[in-house]
């Protein structure tokens, strides 16, 4: 494999003109030149076409596809089938590069082929600055949450290899199940000790409308827990196991309650000279 690989920096984008510029921009100062970047427009309607043509012009390593509004998976899948690059990195249209994150990225894949995913630390900006805490990778815990932001690099053929991105993760934590996909069967996982990734938060995101509905959420982790069943038996058992599970801590937790009513009728009794509690 070269040394100066390909890289594919795929760009979804819908109704994000104002912070376009501001993305595109952080590709092109990348210190690590030996790139592509395919721009989705996931059928906005305000002026990001317009925004992007300027680009185009700028630079030719700027690519652009107009789509009908699927969703940002979707979205991805577009331009990674069309990326000639051995390497993929997507970006969101409202955030930012560091400008020497894609050198270092690769520089972990040349020093070890066997790595699936390479990502950075992060900081957010916006209405909420500082930086972003996120735990540290460990595929025990990526059974409950996702430590991993969309933007990190993987190779193509392991996006292809599971099929890309989920298209019925319509609401959102489409990343999470990707990250599951690939990395369920095995793959190891580095993050760079350097803060090249900047996520904007606003006041109005589909983060935002995401995390203010539970229905939401349910549909998505139940969709997630059916179709990665095998991930959740094989680290975290059975449902025999888990109903044994549960009896015990029912047991232990009624046991509890019975406790405290005993401590707390005999007080009662002894200073009071009642009980609060039934006796059965």
């Amino acid at each position: 494999m070269p040394k100066t690989p390909l890289i594919s920096i795929i760009v979804s984008c819908y109704n994000q003109a104002p912070y376009i510029d501001e993305a595109l921009d952080s590709i092109l100062n990348q210190t690590y030149q030996n790139w592509e970047c395919i721009i989705v427009n996931d059928g906005s309607t305000d002026d990001t076409e317009d925004i992007v043509s300027k680009w185009l012009n700028k630079d030719a390593r700027f690519q652009y596809i107009a789509s009908t509004n699927k969703g940002v998976s979707n979205a991805r899948n577009i331009g990674i089938e069309k990326a000639v690059g051995t390497y993929v990195l997507p970006l969101d249209g409202d955030d930012i590069f560091g400008t020497d994150y894609v050198e270092l990225g690769l520089s972990e894949f040349n020093k070890h082929p066997d790595l699936k995913v390479v990502y950075c630390k992060a900081e957010k900006f916006g209405t909420e600055t500082g930086k972003w805490e996120l735990p540290d990778f460990s595929l025990e815990k990526l059974r409950f949450v996702n430590m991993i932001f969309c933007s990190a690099i993987f190779k193509k053929e392991d996006w292809k290899s599971i099929n890309g991105y989920d298209v019925n993760m319509i609401h959102g934590l489409e990343d999470w199940e990707f990250w599951i996909a690939l990395l369920k069967d095995g793959g190891q996982v580095k993050q760079l000790d350097y803060i090249g990734f900047y996520y904007r938060i606003k006041e109005k995101s589909r983060q935002a409308d995401l995390n203010s509905s539970t229905d939401k959420i349910e549909m998505m982790c139940a969709y997630i827990s059916e179709k990665h069943a095998d991930f959740y038996i094989n680290h975290l058992g059975s449902f025999h196991k888990f109903h044994k599970e549960y009896l015990h801590l029912k047991n232990a937790h009624n046991k509890l309650s019975i406790d405290r009513k005993t401590i707390a009728n005999l007080f009662f009794k002894t200073f009071f000279g009642f009980k609060i509690f039934k006796e059965k």
